[in-house]
């Protein structure tokens, strides 16, 4: 018995490989030809993979910034050897010391400075680093005046075999040799070198292997510059089979299928990420073959997104990585309060007041400004209701530090559903709201449930990966015909009032904003706003105090999932139409939220005004720029957002000012203490 149970631990990373290969003999049988490309697929994914299990073992974060590390380079080789006329092996060769230097310099310039920042910083700061190499990875074909957009590289030799109707080049030739070999050499460089046991120690536990002597962030920087290395590796010799988008998108596919390896690996077992990525590509081939061409993607992004969520719901978690995955999440920042000796100034409260009448006199006014036009103000609109969604972000981020990247799924069910229910059952848009909003919460409970075993790293590919299975299939109208296609017509309120102008539409996005603000007003000022906050920072303290961890933590998805929906379903009616948002979206999303400042009222404005502004009033890549470069100016200079950094500055004028008449700032832990709105 014990030797079974040996031999069946020792053989259980084939599992789900095996699993995935029988799902696709099964459900998607295809012939020779295409599992042999399924392999050439998989390959390339391993890599991917392979490049972000490197930098989590050495970061305790996923990068999501592979793609774009690998992409860069790739680019540049293919224009040299396009453009330019170069050797193909030389210009492969400087492309991967760019790659190696592009890793490390990646690593010393912008990763290194989130050395100490808690984990959720730097999760954040990767997807920064991803809008900004994407910026790059644009403007490079320019320098050569190029104007491709998306070319297939071919391989310096000829060769040519068939498997049935496939045919197979040399470029598929190269998938399947080259690939296998760079993950075996890294495999013997982590377990027969030095800087391998280096990596491991430092990957464990990185404040025992700096007292040992190991020069951890050195480490790290040869960790980043190895894992560039693979990622250019796998869009290099995508470029010869698949080709390789110039100027374009790099699509979530391959972000996806790296994703669910490193998720039924536990993002520790090597073996059976590497195993999981050649399956994971067989599937993918299978389901080509037996769907068509509009459809594949989509089934392909909804399994992928189901595979993962499954892998991290039957996840086991040991040895010291796993607990400290728990403690080094915390939130981004938080704006300083006002200390509260200077409250007694005089005509603070009432500039504060004025403040506060001055903002709601710029919303309440500005479709009859006469300064803007009808374009303008719509688009005003989508920016109160992106605040909602953001303000509902601030609630599970903010609040209680449950990392979400698919907070735009909660907005389409929202939107899918109030739409459905105002157009084919006829109920009024109000109560058709709050009804979208309830599914939304229910929808929420459904990922807040599996949340209750996972945080950080986990909860984040979760939520994406369930965003994807949404977006990609139970809301696309091509597989449910529910899903509303049609102009959607605006109700009149309440059976009376007729919104049908761009103005009436604005009001009502500004007054649905209104009401959320004060619904988080009277939370974050209430005990459940308070320990949330506490559950975020110490969640064994507040426990010990008597907190129910578990049903706070539904709560706050509840409370998330209804304000994303409800916002949802106005800018369907507020837009008359449904329309699914891009895949990954939430990311972007995400991503204003923190620029503004997540867990802040203000905040979330500020950030839907950034974040809004940036994509409709900037062409093509300057969008990009902007939402990359900007987050990690906040995250280096501001981690609270520019709510933040405002209250920062505006605390230093009134230390000034206070300074005039006498007063002393106390205690910053007294004055937290007794305040209780963070936003004064």
């Amino acid at each position: 018995m014990f030797q079974l149970r040996a031999a069946s631990q020792r053989f259980s990373w084939v599992a789900w490989p095996a699993i995935l290969v029988a799902a696709q003999q099964l459900l998607f049988p295809a012939p020779a030809g295409s599992f042999v490309s399924g392999l050439v697929l998989g390959s390339i994914t391993a890599l991917v993979a392979l490049a972000m299990y490197l930098v989590y073992r050495a970061n305790n974060v996923l990068n999501f910034a592979a793609g774009e590390l690998g992409l860069l380079p790739a680019v540049f080789a293919m224009l040299l050897i396009l453009e330019s006329g170069w050797n193909w092996y030389l210009s492969f060769f400087l492309a991967l010391i760019c790659a190696a230097f592009l890793g490390v310099a990646t690593e010393f310039l912008i990763v290194r400075r989130f050395f100490q920042s808690p984990r959720l910083v730097l999760t954040v700061a990767t997807l920064g680093i991803a809008e900004l190499l994407a910026v790059f990875a644009l403007y490079l074909p320019a320098w050569w005046d190029s104007y491709v957009q998306s070319q297939r590289l071919e391989a310096p030799f000829g060769f040519r075999f068939d498997i049935g109707s496939r045919v197979f080049d040399g470029d598929h030739l190269l998938a399947l040799v080259l690939g296998p070999m760079a993950i075996v050499a890294v495999a013997v460089l982590l377990r027969r070198t030095r800087i391998g046991i280096a990596v491991r120690a430092s990957a464990e536990l990185p404040s025992r292997a700096g007292l040992l002597g190991i020069p951890v962030k050195s480490v790290q920087s040869v960790v980043w510059g190895a894992a560039t290395v693979l990622a250019f590796l796998a869009l290099f010799l995508r470029s010869g089979v698949y080709g390789l988008p110039i100027g374009g998108s790099l699509g979530l596919l391959l972000l996806l299928r790296a994703l669910a390896a490193l998720t039924l690996g536990r993002l520790q077992h090597l073996p059976t990420i590497i195993c999981s990525s050649f399956a994971l590509g067989v599937l993918q081939e299978g389901i080509v073959w037996n769907s068509q061409a509009n459809e594949a993607e989509a089934k392909m992004a909804a399994l992928t997104g189901l595979i993962i969520v499954i892998g991290l719901v039957f996840r086991r978690t040991r040895g010291v990585r796993s607990a400290i995955d728990f403690s080094t999440w915390q939130a981004v920042g938080h704006a300083r309060p006002i200390p509260r000796v200077f409250l007694e100034l005089p005509g603070l409260r009432a500039s504060r007041v004025l403040g506060v009448l001055v903002v709601v006199g710029f919303f309440v006014g500005f479709p009859y400004w006469g300064l803007f036009g009808t374009t303008v103000v719509v688009r005003m609109g989508l920016v109160l209701m992106y605040a909602v969604i953001m303000l509902s972000l601030g609630i599970l981020t903010g609040w209680s530090g449950q990392l979400s990247l698919g907070q735009m799924a909660f907005a389409a069910v929202g939107g899918a559903t109030g739409a459905w229910l105002t157009q084919q059952a006829d109920i009024d848009f109000v109560a058709a709201t709050v009804l979208a909003g309830c599914t939304g919460a229910l929808f929420s409970l459904v990922v807040g449930i599996p949340a209750l075993r996972m945080r950080g790293t986990y909860l984040a590919v979760t939520t994406l990966a369930l965003e994807l299975t949404m977006i990609q299939y139970f809301l696309n109208p091509q597989f449910f015909s529910w899903v509303p296609i049609e102009r959607i017509n605006r109700p009149p309120l309440f059976g009376r009032i007729n919104w049908d102008s761009s103005q009436a539409a604005y009001y009502v996005c500004l007054v649905t904003l209104m009401l959320a603000c004060v619904a988080v007003a009277g939370l974050k000022n209430g005990r459940i706003g308070r320990v949330l906050i506490a559950l975020r920072d110490n969640e064994i303290a507040a426990a010990a105090y008597g907190a129910r961890t578990a049903q706070l933590k539904l709560t706050a998805f509840a409370i998330s999932g209804f304000l994303a929906a409800v916002a949802g379903s106005v800018i369907a009616h507020h837009q008359q139409s449904f329309t699914v948002t891009p895949a990954g979206f939430s990311v972007v999303v995400f991503i204003g939220a923190v620029v503004g400042g997540l867990g802040s009222i203000s905040g979330a404005i500020l950030g839907s005004l950034y974040w809004n502004g940036s994509w409709y009033w900037l062409q093509g890549s300057w969008r990009l720029l902007a939402t990359g470069t900007g987050v990690l100016i906040v995250l280096l200079i501001a981690p609270a957002g520019i709510v933040g950094l405002w209250a920062d500055l505006r605390n230093l004028v009134l230390r000034k000012i206070g300074a005039r008449f006498g007063l002393q700032e106390s205690d910053p832990a007294e004055d937290l203490l007794q305040s209780k709105d963070p936003e004064r």
